[in-house]
């Protein structure tokens, strides 16, 4: 049996790796397109304040977040993991009280948590919050680095004998593979926008940095349109990424690097990385052009077997296949800003009940975001993008007046507009894994395992109805 993995983010990473460590040919299709939301994730694993109406949803990235360990483990690299433990903040201590009910309610499933606390002064652990904060602990909660993992899975996998292709993949009408050099995005791209789920309004985490009762930024971010329960923010992924979705997120990435005058390469080759500088005049598009045979006729790729994990562009894969999936892009924009001379190696991850969500992680580095916005295949940073996302961080955390802005991110998530993720088989011959939103990070290595454990034929581990694929 050979498989071809069409995607090479976290989620198609983890399938080719589960795949190649049983023996299993493997030949794995990045399309390399910017805006891929792993790379851009924020990275934060603390899915027990989320999804308190959807327990499918909340099964997911629980599992997701348990295993964690193990996969850092096996992997043999620090992949940026560490349990910082969570802060829940809020203005008013009574905004906390249904999040503790959550937890409380959970934690017997779920003692990896850890044993939830209150604490009196949150400024003592995340210095730059404001003083005024009430908040909660969750210890158990982790941040990893999404890029991280994504190219220890993909160095394992090509160590077991998996193959990387650079291009892009779309579906034959029988489930072939047909592979075409990347080139730039037209602008006939299929998919400018599509309406996203409703929010859940009683999530913890917000979706978004404004106001969840605010109107829709000019800029087109909605304040509260994410599926999740805290919505917001998480793997940074645009990875990481909950949408913090996952707040955060997968590829190589669209990157906006305040000072760097050279373009940043794949670690995967010789080509530059597709990158978005200050000064760019058009939108990248889904390079998934609406004329037939659009990018030359292409190589068909061997395959008994596809796993479409291609995140965004998902629904643009399938097309050929005559599937409509209805997956669009949902874009994030994060802020990276440093503390010169501060160890925010070991600060905790901050969610507050209204605002950005914030993250520390080595080298004096400080992660905000993340905007919410439907923008179709646009991977652009944003004036108002930035300046909602940095006006809202600078609310909950004041101290970082003075902190250097170094790099700015932007991830285009994987939506399923109905809310679930889609994990499994739309024929005999193809599986989809996509639509994990703002938790890509979170839930993205548990479900590549999964959808490879579909191709192999095993009994997956937890049922995966309500994330089957439903087509007309």
């Amino acid at each position: 049996m050979r498989v071809v993995v069409i995607g090479s983010g976290i989620v198609g990473a983890a399938a080719a790796h589960r795949l190649s460590g049983r023996g299993v040919p493997v030949t794995v299709v990045d399309g390399a397109y910017p805006g891929q939301a792993t790379q851009a994730g924020a990275g934060i694993v603390c899915p027990w304040v989320d999804h308190p109406d959807d327990e499918d949803w909340y099964r997911l990235t629980r599992e997701g977040a348990r295993r964690y360990p193990g996969l850092v483990s096996s992997l043999g690299e620090s992949l940026g993991y560490a349990r910082v433990g969570a802060l829940l903040v809020a203005g008013e201590p009574s905004d906390l009280e249904p999040v503790r009910a959550l937890l409380a309610r959970r934690h017997a499933e779920a003692p990896e948590m850890g044993d939830v606390v209150d604490v009196a002064a949150p400024s003592v652990l995340f210095p730059p919050l404001a003083e005024d904060l009430s908040a909660l602990l969750v210890p158990g909660a982790a941040r990893v680095d999404g890029r991280a993992v994504r190219d220890a899975l993909l160095r394992a996998a090509i160590r077991q004998g998996a193959e990387l292709r650079t291009g892009t993949a779309t579906l034959t009408s029988d489930g072939g593979v047909l592979v075409r050099a990347v080139r730039e995005a037209d602008s006939h791209g299929r998919v400018t926008g599509s309406p996203g789920a409703p929010a859940d309004r009683e999530s913890w985490r917000q979706a978004t940095p404004g106001s969840p009762q605010g109107p829709p930024s000019a800029h087109g971010t909605h304040p509260a349109s994410e599926a999740s329960p805290s919505g917001a923010v998480r793997d940074a992924a645009a990875g990481a990424p909950h949408e913090p979705g996952s707040p955060y997120g997968d590829e190589p990435e669209a990157t906006l690097t305040a000072g760097t005058p050279h373009e940043p390469r794949s670690p995967y080759g010789d080509e530059p990385e597709a990158t978005l500088t200050a000064g760019t005049p058009h939108e990248p598009r889904s390079p998934y052009g609406d004329e037939p045979g659009a990018g030359g006729e292409g190589t068909l790729v061997e395959a008994d077997v596809v796993i479409v994990a291609a995140g965004a562009w998902s629904g643009e894969v399938c097309r050929g296949l005559g599937v409509e999936l209805p997956v669009f892009p949902r874009r994030g924009q994060i802020v990276h800003v440093t503390l010169e001379g501060v160890d925010t190696s070991r600060w905790p991850i901050v969610l507050p009940h209204v605002g950005p969500y914030l993250l520390g992680f080595p080298g004096s580095r400080v992660v905000v975001g993340a905007t919410i916005e439907d923008a179709g295949f646009a991977p652009r940073v944003t004036m108002g993008g930035l300046d909602e996302v940095l006006r809202a961080g600078l609310r909950v955390a004041p101290g970082l007046s003075e902190a250097t802005v170094t790099e700015t991110r932007v991830g285009l998530r994987p939506v399923h507009a109905p809310g679930p993720p889609l994990i499994g088989p739309v024929n005999d011959r193809v599986i989809v894994a996509t639509g994990l939103g703002a938790y890509g990070l979170t839930a993205g290595p548990f479900t590549g395992r999964v959808a490879a454990g579909l191709a192999l034929g095993e009994e997956p581990p937890l049922n995966l109805r309500p994330y089957h694929p439903r087509l007309p």
